[in-house]
């Protein structure tokens, strides 16, 4: 796929994410009380490749917290897989944030005195799976992204576009319906992006991953399936890049 073209999106999936009127705010009740989000609405289907494009201060990292339940919304109501993120409780959303979302992150967030093995085999570890199960899924997990000949290397000795790779590797440890990746190619050069992002265009493609992908990017949103603008906590723009296809009804 050329940078620049938009995915053809998997058809057929059921509503995965869907946000009705979120609003967060912060320092309830004081003085210096801070809304950010000002009543989102919005929805993902199962299979989508989404983009989420915003400036800095739009809100869209507070609501990529949401989204991934690193955070509740203050009011409004978030259903993610049928869970109500508003009504659970810790250990639910601990649960939630292990076996549904595989995190990626600009800043890559490997363990610098672990293998690239290690890294990708540490959430099944938090998950129950045996010795045998992590090693057999984190080895085919890394040669998917590319990094089977990299297995025992470091951190310190990887690019940058090297960890990211190991980094998703980990986001799919656990195997979960949903990537959320946090501005994935900010800290690399465009060719390693752009290796980066056809990396998540298999995942979506050829794995049936839901991706939601945070950026400030406009030629990266353009590639997937769907843009939604963010600007001052609000949803104020929903965009199907030339060439893709909204997901329809489950096939039969």
């Amino acid at each position: 796929m050329s940078a620049g073209t938009a995915a053809a999106p998997r058809v057929g999936g059921d509503i995965i994410i869907s946000m009705e009127n979120i609003v967060k705010t912060y320092y309830i009740g004081q003085p210096n009380e801070l809304r950010i989000l000002h009543g989102i609405s919005m929805s993902v289907r199962e299979g989508e490749f989404v983009s989420i494009v915003g400036q800095s201060g739009s809100g869209k990292s507070t609501l990529m917290n949401i989204i991934g339940a690193l955070d509740k919304p203050t009011s409004g109501r978030y259903e993610l897989s049928g869970d109500d993120i508003g009504e659970c409780d810790p250990d639910k959303l601990s649960e939630i944030r292990s076996n549904k979302i595989g995190f990626v992150f600009q800043t890559f967030n490997l363990i610098p005195r672990s293998n690239a093995l290690r890294n990708v085999e540490l959430p099944m570890l938090y998950s129950g799976a045996s010795s045998h199960e992590r090693s057999r899924r984190a080895r085919a997990l890394l040669e998917i992204v590319g990094m089977g000949d990299r297995v025992r290397h470091l951190p310190n000795e990887l690019s940058g576009g090297q960890k990211q790779r190991v980094a998703i590797a980990r986001a799919m440890a656990n195997d979960p319906a949903i990537i959320l990746a946090d501005e994935p190619t900010g800290a690399l050069d465009t060719r390693t992006g752009e290796m980066v992002m056809e990396i998540f265009h298999r995942l979506n493609r050829d794995e049936g991953k839901t991706i939601i992908l945070i950026t400030h990017n406009d030629k990266l949103a353009m590639q997937t399936q769907r843009v939604l603008t963010i600007a001052d906590g609000l949803i104020v723009d929903e965009a199907i890049p030339d060439g893709a296809r909204a997901p329809a009804g489950r096939a039969g």
